[in-house]
């Protein structure tokens, strides 16, 4: 969609000041072709496209975003604002929308005009929606269709294969979407029932901690391509798998890092040691260092932002490979729940007293801490790490 320059307002419904150049709803976007291809050299990739198109969106091409807009009862600036936070680029006005577009622009707009939602926080939905979805459709084409749609001993190519192949899927692949969807939102809404108060919504106290493969710079001098993107799927599969079963969050994958997230401090320290204990196993892995810390985070559109976070990023830094270190914060809080003591010492004397006979059970501790060498840390300070490791 292209913006209305005219100066309306969001409560502006579009009016036909706005120029309206159709094109033959047989071109993609853009296109100068006649609509059967001729002209362009590509007459049976631009077809095949379309019909892709109309299989995916279930419709045809109806409106110019002008048009759509105004069908939606919404104002061409708030429309372009949508489209944009969606992820999608200008189009102008060309005939390229179809009537799910004009429903789309109309229940954000609704949810805007019942109150339900303030502008801001519509284009913010928009927009988190729009990034999700985008990287989930790439990853799907890029990995999953390629895979499918090699050349078979039928003869076909693979533009032959993949209209049948998308059409089968296309069901299944939606309605396991929405229910992965409505599972993760239960999830989400499960956590925010659980905060103790509201400013916890937003801004929750969390352990949050960075996972880094050590010298993955040198490895894509070294690896080719393919072995490459094995690696870091590979990496990525692991310590999703891993950091889910043991109830943390995967906040995101950044190639060689992944920045998990958990409520509890136990429950990040037992997620940190296993990736590192699983990496060390599997000799086509680089070696791992982890980083985590507590404390205050604030989350906005499935990420989370603050100073904790930052901590976490720069202990990962400093950790030395195959270990996990931990600030402050977080070896307090894995003292004060009982997952490991407060102190040697303390400890040491507690198990000498079960030892001789005072009535009282050892303490069971699952982890161990053991104090590093305090560093000042660009932008945070001085830091005191500790070493996270289990407690023999």
């Amino acid at each position: 969609m292209s913006a209305d320059d005219s100066g309306a307002t969001p409560r502006d419904v579009a009016t036909e000041g706005d120029a309206v150049r159709d094109v033959p709803a047989g071109d993609p976007p853009g296109a100068g072709g006649d609509g059967d291809g001729h002209g362009d050299g590509h007459g049976d990739e631009n077809n095949i496209a379309v019909r892709l198109e109309q299989l995916i969106l279930g419709a045809d091409r109806r409106y110019t975003p002008f048009q759509a807009a105004r069908s939606a009862g919404v104002s061409m600036d708030l429309a372009s604002r949508f489209w944009r936070a969606m992820g999608f680029a200008d189009i102008g006005q060309v005939k390229a929308l179809t009537e799910a577009d004009v429903l789309a622009l109309r229940r954000l707009a609704g949810l805007v005009e019942a109150g339900l939602l303030s502008e801001a926080m519509a284009i913010q939905v928009a927009r988190s929606t729009g990034q999700t979805t985008a990287r989930l459709a790439d990853w799907q084409i890029d990995s999953f269709l390629e895979g499918l749609t090699e050349p078979q001993d039928s003869g076909l190519t693979r533009t032959e294969i993949t209209y049948p192949l998308v059409e089968l899927l296309l069901p299944e692949l939606e309605e396991f979407l929405v229910y992965v969807w409505r599972r993760q939102l239960a999830a989400a809404t499960g956590r925010v029932v659980r905060a103790q108060d509201d400013a916890e919504m937003v801004d929750r106290r969390l352990a949050v901690g960075f996972a880094d493969l050590v010298g993955f710079t040198r490895l894509t001098r070294r690896l080719e391509e393919e072995e490459l993107g094995e690696l870091v799927e590979a990496f990525e599969t692991t310590c999703s798998d891993l950091v889910a079963a043991h109830g943390g969050r995967l906040i995101k994958t950044l190639g060689d890092e992944v920045l998990f997230s958990a409520d509890d401090a136990g429950v990040a320290a037992e997620i940190g040691l296993r990736l590192i204990e699983t990496m060390t196993h599997d000799e086509t892995m680089p070696e791992l260092r982890v980083g985590i810390a507590f404390g205050t985070v604030t989350t906005r559109m499935g990420d989370v932002f603050g100073t904790t976070v930052n901590l976490a990023s720069r202990l990962t830094s400093i950790a030395p490979k195959d270990t996990v270190l931990v600030d402050e914060a977080f070896a307090e809080e894995l003292g004060r729940i009982g997952d490991a003591p407060v102190s040697e010492a303390d400890a040491a004397a507690a198990e000498k007293a079960a030892e001789e006979g005072t009535g009282e059970p050892p303490p069971s501790y699952r982890f161990a801490l053991q104090p590093m060498w305090q560093r000042p840390v660009r932008g945070l300070g001085v830091v005191e790490p500790w070493l996270l490791t289990r407690r023999s």
